[in-house]
This record gives structure tokens, C-alpha cells and sequence, in this order.
């Protein structure tokens, strides 16, 4: 039939390439040429891969184009140009990879000043990065011929399409003794040194925020390939010189150097927490041999490094970058947390989850500068902060749960024994001198007289019954409950008895309320639903193949027998009664087609709606003293009135003759009803199981079973 009717249309494309004059604008004008393209149409390739084609596809995107032209037009050949580019084509590629001077054009955008156009450079990065992936020796060697190459993409950062090209250079290079030359090669340039460097109070925050990103991006991508290729022994080198104490110390001595400001210091402690990083989840495909998570320890170095700085970040608690005062929902909140202080707490909770043997040296620090005793302080001081709140309590959990941290020690004993009685240390500074129990027992009591009030709820109250629930927790069960037991025992005898009493009544409480069932659970309706179909005897084909057998379903109704009494002095009796007398007559095998094509007659009304008969009719009754009962028999089989609407499944002679409008084809519009067979109840589209009937659709019942309004319901 597709050939029958000759649908294959030539394209305009053909038409133009027979012209001997023609343009590569005219080309690029078709809405079929990327297409083309990708489908390897012969004539076309060998048309864009001429030299000058080459040149005008790459002189259009790495040029900017005249500022006079409409916006919206402005950037489209680049578009298509770039598209063209990096549509994979093997003929494409090689011209673009194997000729030096399609190089040199493409590169020439990275002598430009700044600052780029972020949408050429965007194409400028797709197509070089395509070209890494599928010309890389050429490529890779034509960039390293390049001395400033390195210097040209650092300084164009600001753009994020950089960011781009340089972590192409680190991921899509094979094969593997090529990426390791890469890779030597931008860790001799001092990549990760110089991006260092960007982290400073003198740099524009947009060059500090790509700087951050690309390295916590090498960070991730270096340990996602050293797990995922052990057969090469020789380091990541990247890897190594940003987790070398050198280049953490250096990030450092930026962060603090000058005045500080939040922008420094944040993204210098977003690289910290990728250096940081313990476990991440699945992204990618990327999992350890169990399948879950990724799983790194923490280099040594990295805490070296951080322990003599942890005054300063205590000190940024304290006195962080100043920020004018905020507007919120409830209220103006003089003095904001900020981001400075909230990554703070991040880093914090962080170093108290490390792996590392060094992280003695960590605990010892933190337990002399209490900075616990400080977080707890904000975690109280800031209702409605969360995201504070949640770092908070993780630094709580980890001192209480030290397996968390203590599972991947560097072996040696000595350094498992120190790591324990720095963390000794941290849980009585926790108990003793932060006093949690107290706190908790306080914020609680002053939460209860708030509500009491009529005051709202407290915001950290749920991270406050975590924490609770934590401690409780790891005091029976915990790694160290021995311990955990001991710093309550030496509670005063007074607060160690709110204590057990909370614990017993009001915490309890409350996790009850926290886990208690919604009245019905997924699985119970599921349930439910499943008791229905089986009851009535339905399956899932029964709904689904309507078309092998239309009258299945009604057939399987005249089956459903549900007897249940109503009772004889139910009030629904004489209904019941009354709307059984209206029997279901079998459908007629021998009746009249009522698909059959035929003339359509637009009748008048000429009978009352409230006298139309349907000719389906299900009476369900529900009682509240006994149940359900159903009653299926014979009704009449009147058709229904040609006036209320129109059917199609009418015989001509059940209609009076038509007007001589009516047989000229129009219809007066005026006397249409609406499509419903009585006054109360809507009509169905279907003339098998429509044709409902009754004036009384629904009567309600002041019995109740089920909690559910006792009903008779025609349906």
C-alpha cells in the first residue's frame, strides 16, 4: 500500500546538489541536511568535505557573528554548522583530525580575548572534544605541540565550556598507555596547581566556582578509572598531586590569605569534601563489588594538612563573612547562618567520618578547640535551619557510632588504640561539656511549652528526636554503649532521671506517633483490589480484549449471584422491591445490526425524558444490617426516544417523519436535549451498555455499614 500510493518524496536536498553554483548556506537552509548527513549521503559528504566548506563550517563557529542580525537567527548557521561537525561521520572526522589546518582554524578560538562567547564556545568545545574521542592521537599530539595550550584554556575558565575540554582530556583518551601520557603530561604542566591557584580572594567568583568544579570533577573521574581499570599500576598523577599535603596546604593558604570571603572559602571547601569523600552512590554505572557504592580511604596527607588550619574554620563559626540581614517567612532574620558557616559544619562532619589513621589528630584538635560545643550552639540558636541541623546531627552520629570510621584504619594497632581514645575524648567532651542530655531535655520542655502556647512546632525538633533516638540507640547496642552507658551513669542523679523518664514516656511516645500506619496501606488496597476480581470471577484479559469478544463482560455479569439478606424491616425494602421489577432481557442474537450503515434521522423530542426505558439496568442494594444484594432479570426493551439526543442504533420507523428542513441535512439545533436518558443521570456513549433508566438514580440511606452511607445504586 506505501509504494501503492507513491508516499516516497525526493528530497529538495538532491535538487540543490545538482546545481553547479550551489552554497553551503543554501545547504544548511534544508531542514533535512543534518539528516542527510548522518545518514552518509554520498554527495553531500563529498560536498562539505572540500577545503572551503571545511573552513566556512569552522570559521562559523569560532567567529561571532555581525551584531546587526536578528537574535533569534543570529546563532543558527553556528548551530548547524557545529552539528554538521560532530555528527560522527568518519569522512568528517579524518578531514577535521588528519589535517593540520582544520586544526589550527579550530584552535584559533582559544587565541581570542576574553571573555569568550559562551555559546561559540560551547561549540567550540563539542567539536574538539568529539575530535578527542575519535581522532585522539592526532589530536592529543597536535595539543601538546601547542605550548600555551594549557595556559589559553586556564584562561578562558570563566567559561564553562573549559571545564568541559579539560575533563575530555582526563576521561575520553584511549587507549590506556595514551591517558597515562596525557595524564603526565597536564600533571608536568601543573594543571591541578594552577587551578589551585584560581581559588583565591583576588579572582572573580565565576573563575573560583569553575576552578572548585573541574577539581572536584578530577578528583571523582581519577577514582572512578583508578577502580575501574586495576590492571594499570602506575598512579593517576593528578590524583596524587592534589591529594599530596603540598597542594591541600597551598588551597588552604588561599582560602585564609587576605580578607576572607565567602565565595573563597566555600569552593575552597567544596574541593575539601571531595578530598573527603568516603563512599559516593551509584551515578553512572559506577559500583563497588557489592554493587552499592563506591568506597575510597582517605589519604593521610589530606588531615595533615587540614589539622593546623581547623582554628581558622573554628574561627569562621564565630565570626563568619558578614551578610546583611535577611528576609523570611517568618521574619527578618538579623543575622543569617550563611553558606560560609553551613559548609563549615560540612567539613566538620566530614573529617569526623574519615578513614584515615591521621584522624586522631583530627578528634584531638576538634576536642580542644570544642568546636561540638559550638555547632550545638547554632543548632539551637537556628530553628529553621535544616540543612544545619542535618549536619549536626551527623557529627553527633559519628561520634557515637566510631565503626563508622575506624573500618578501614591503616593497619597497626597503636594507630587503632590512639584513634580510640581520641574518640574516648570526643564522647565525654559530647556528654560532659556540650551536655546533649541537658540540651535535649531543655529544648524539648521549652518546644511542649511553646505548642502549648499556641506557638508553632520547632523546626529542629525532628533532627532533635534523631539525635535522641541515637543516643538511646548506641547506649544499648552501639560499638562503644560501654561507654556510652558510663557518661549517663555519671550524670547528676536529677537530670539522669528526666533522662530515663523521657526516654520511657515522651521519646517512646513520639516514635510511636513517627511510625504509626496510615489508615490503609498501598498494600492493603492492593489487597482489596485483588479480593474484588477474584470474587467476581474477572481476569485481566476480560479487560483487555474487548475486541475478540465484546459481550464477554456482560456475559460474566449475569453470573454474579450475591445474596445477602436485607432484611425485612429495612426501610430499603419496598426500593429494593420496585427497582427489581425492572428485569435485564438477554441480548438478541437475531436483532437488527445496529452498526449497519443506514439514513440518520434528527427527530424532535416527542416523548418526556422521564419516561425512557435503558436497557441495562444493575440494582445494587447495600444494607447496613446484612450487606449487599444484587438482582439481575428482564426490563423492557423499548428503545429509548429519538429526542433525547440522537442514536444512531434507532430503527427508522421508531422516529416520526422528518421536517423539510430535516431533509434538506440540517439540523435545528434548538431542539436538542441534553445527551442523557432521564432528568438525573448522565447518558453513556455506548448504545450496548448505555440506555440507563429511573428517575431516581441514588437514595440514601441513614443506615451505615462500613462507615459508608447505606445507597441503592443504579448502575
Amino acid at each position: 500500500m506505501f509504494w501503492k500510493f507513491d508516499l516516497h518524496t525526493s528530497s529538495h536536498l538532491e535538487a540543490l546538489l545538482e546545481k553547479e553554483d550551489v552554497t553551503l548556506t543554501e545547504l544548511m537552509e534544508e531542514e533535512d541536511v543534518l539528516q542527510e548527513c548522518k545518514a552518509q549521503n554520498r554527495r553531500l559528504l563529498l560536498f562539505l568535505s572540500q577545503d572551503h566548506c571545511m573552513q566556512e563550517l569552522l570559521h562559523l563557529i569560532t567567529t561571532e557573528p555581525p551584531a546587526g542580525v536578528d537574535e533569534m537567527k543570529r546563532f543558527k548557521y553556528p548551530n548547524i554548522a557545529c552539528e554538521l561537525l560532530t555528527c560522527d561521520v568518519g569522512v568528517i572526522n579524518d578531514k577535521l583530525g588528519n589535517e593540520e589546518t582544520m586544526l589550527e582554524t579550530l584552535y584559533s578560538f582559544l587565541e581570542q580575548p576574553s571573555p569568550l562567547n559562551p555559546l561559540l564556545a560551547s561549540f567550540f568545545s563539542k567539536t574538539i572534544g568529539n575530535l578527542i574521542t575519535r581522532k585522539t592521537e592526532q589530536v592529543i599530539s597536535f595539543l601538546r605541540g601547542k605550548e600555551g595550550f594549557l595556559s589559553l584554556v586556564l584562561k578562558h575558565i570563566d567559561t564553562s565550556a573549559m571545564m568541559d575540554l579539560l575533563l575530555r582530556l582526563i576521561s575520553c583518551v584511549e587507549p590506556a598507555p595514551l591517558r597515562q601520557e596525557t595524564l603526565n603530561w597536564l600533571n608536568e604542566e601543573k594543571l591541578a596547581q594552577r587551578l589551585i591557584e584560581l581559588i583565591h580572594p583576588e579572582r572573580d567568583e565565576e573563575r573560583q566556582s569553575n576552578a572548585s568544579q573541574t577539581l572536584c570533577d578530577i578528583i571523582r573521574l581519577s577514582r572512578d578509572q583508578a577502580n575501574q581499570l586495576q590492571e594499570i599500576s602506575e598512579p593517576d598523577p593528578l590524583l596524587a598531586a592534589l591529594e599530596s599535603q603540598e597542594c591541600v596546604g597551598q588551597l588552604l593558604q588561599n582560602m585564609f590569605s587576605g580578607e576572607r570571603t565567602e565565595s573563597c572559602i566555600v569552593n575552597g571547601i567544596q574541593v575539601l569534601l571531595t578530598l573527603l569523600e568516603i563512599r559516593r552512590p551509584v551515578v553512572d554505572g559506577v559500583m563497588d563489588a557489592q554493587g552499592f557504592e563506591r568506597s575510597y580511604a582517605v589519604n593521610s596527607s589530606i588531615l595533615l594538612a587540614i589539622q593546623p588550619q581547623l582554628i581558622h574554620f573554628h574561627q569562621l563559626l564565630l565570626e563568619p563573612p558578614k551578610r546583611s540581614p535577611m528576609l523570611t517567612t517568618l521574619g527578618v532574620l538579623e543575622e543569617p547562618l550563611g553558606n560560609t558557616r553551613l559548609h563549615v559544619a560540612r567539613l566538620v562532619a566530614s573529617l569526623l567520618y574519615t578513614s584515615s589513621a591521621s584522624h586522631a589528630v583530627v578528634a584531638q584538635e576538634l576536642c580542644r578547640l570544642n568546636t561540638m560545643d559550638l555547632l550545638l550552639d547554632l543548632f539551637f540558636k537556628y530553628t529553621w535551619n535544616n540543612f544545619l541541623h542535618l549536619q549536626v546531627e551527623l557529627c553527633v552520629a559519628a561520634i557515637l557510632r566510631p565503626c563508622a570510621h575506624e573500618m578501614r584504619l591503616q593497619p597497626g594497632l597503636g594507630s587503632q588504640e590512639k584513634s580510640s581514645l581520641h574518640q574516648d575524648a570526643l564522647q565525654e567532651q559530647l556528654f560532659q561539656h556540650c551536655q546533649l542530655v541537658q540540651r535535649i531535655l531543655g529544648a524539648w520542655e521549652e518546644n511542649d511549652k511553646i505548642q502549648l502556647e499556641g506557638g508553632m512546632r520547632r523546626g529542629y525538633m525532628g533532627h532533635l528526636t534523631r539525635i535522641a533516638n541515637t543516643v538511646v540507640h548506641n547506649m544499648e547496642k552501639g560499638p562503644v554503649h560501654t561507654q556510652i552507658s558510663r557518661l549517663i551513669a555519671e550524670l547528676p542523679e536529677e537530670c539522669r532521671g528526666c533522662w530515663e523518664t523521657f526516654v520511657d514516656q515522651t521519646l517512646s511516645e513520639t516514635n510511636r506517633k513517627n511510625t504509626i500506619d496510615l489508615a490503609f496501606s498501598d498494600y492493603q488496597i492492593q489487597q482489596m483490589t485483588a479480593n474484588f476480581v477474584d470474587q467476581f470471577g474477572f481476569n485481566d484479559e476480560e479487560f483487555t480484549d474487548h475486541d475478540d469478544s465484546i459481550g464477554a463482560t456482560f456475559d460474566r455479569i449475569a453470573e454474579i449471584n450475591i445474596n445477602i439478606d436485607a432484611g425485612q424491616d429495612s426501610a430499603n425494602t419496598a426500593v429494593f422491591e420496585a427497582c427489581s421489577k425492572e428485569k435485564i432481557q438477554p441480548f438478541d442474537d437475531d436483532e437488527e445490526d445496529i452498526w449497519e450503515e443506514k439514513e440518520i434521522n434528527y427527530a424532535t423530542q416527542t416523548k418526556s425524558r422521564n419516561s425512557v426505558s435503558c436497557t441495562v439496568c444493575l440494582v445494587v442494594c447495600i444494607h447496613s444490617g446484612a450487606g449487599w444484594i444484587a438482582d439481575f432479570g428482564e426490563v423492557n426493551s423499548k428503545a429509548p426516544a429519538a429526542g433525547a439526543g440522537f442514536a444512531a442504533w434507532d430503527s427508522p420507523a421508531s422516529h416520526p417523519a422528518t421536517t423539510e428542513t430535516e431533509e434538506k441535512g440540517w439540523a435545528k439545533f434548538t431542539d436538542f436535549q441534553p445527551f442523557c436518558c432521564s432528568e438525573t443521570g448522565p447518558r453513556c456513549s455506548s448504545p450496548v451498555d448505555s440506555e440507563l433508566s429511573g428517575s431516581d438514580r441514588t437514595k440514601p440511606n441513614q443506615n451505615r455499614k462500613f462507615g459508608l452511607h447505606s445507597t441503592t445504586m443504579i448502575i
